[in-house]
């Protein structure tokens, strides 16, 4: 078994427009930065703004697009998890489901790249699954600053 396993699904209509070596690069960044070491599984879905709407409805009861959603499977801060994970040795990190055309829609808002759009959002994603929130001022304020220096340590290893 491979000790990092990063599933990347590009739904059809956006492949070539996602590149899965880039997204899995980004992946690895964040985590090495946050102290996660192998074996470790997390999975990125590119998807399309309806998919992402309706999971976002079904599972956060929040009937709204949105442009990345977290599915974690560590225990998070304050949660009763009572689910238990195979003793494998294995962090099983969750998933992260990405609206591609809400990331172009964003990036043209904020006069970016659609991949610096993409790849706010992974890190972003990926932080969640780590147990980041911004729920509260203090929590955003924490989790938009590591976004940023996560954004710059990528950014510089290009």
């Amino acid at each position: 078994m491979s000790e990092e396993k990063i599933e990347i699904f590009v739904e059809e209509k956006f492949r070539g427009l996602v590149v899965e070596d880039w997204a899995r690069r980004i992946v690895k960044t964040v985590l090495e930065a946050e102290g996660v070491t192998s074996p470790y599984e997390v999975s990125l879905v590119f998807t399309d703004s309806e998919t992402v709407k309706q999971l976002n409805r079904d599972y956060r009861e929040v009937d709204e697009p949105t442009d990345v959603l977290a599915f974690y499977m560590l225990p998070q801060k304050g949660s009763d998890s009572s689910f238990a994970l195979p003793p494998d040795g294995v962090t099983r990190l969750g998933e992260v489901i990405i609206s591609y055309p809400q990331a172009v829609k964003q990036s043209k808002e904020q006069g970016h790249s659609p991949e610096k759009e993409l790849t706010l959002l992974i890190i972003h994603g990926i932080l969640h699954l780590l147990g980041y929130d911004h729920e509260e001022p203090e929590e955003e304020s924490k989790m938009r600053e590591r976004e940023r220096e996560l954004l710059e340590r990528y950014l510089s290893r290009q």
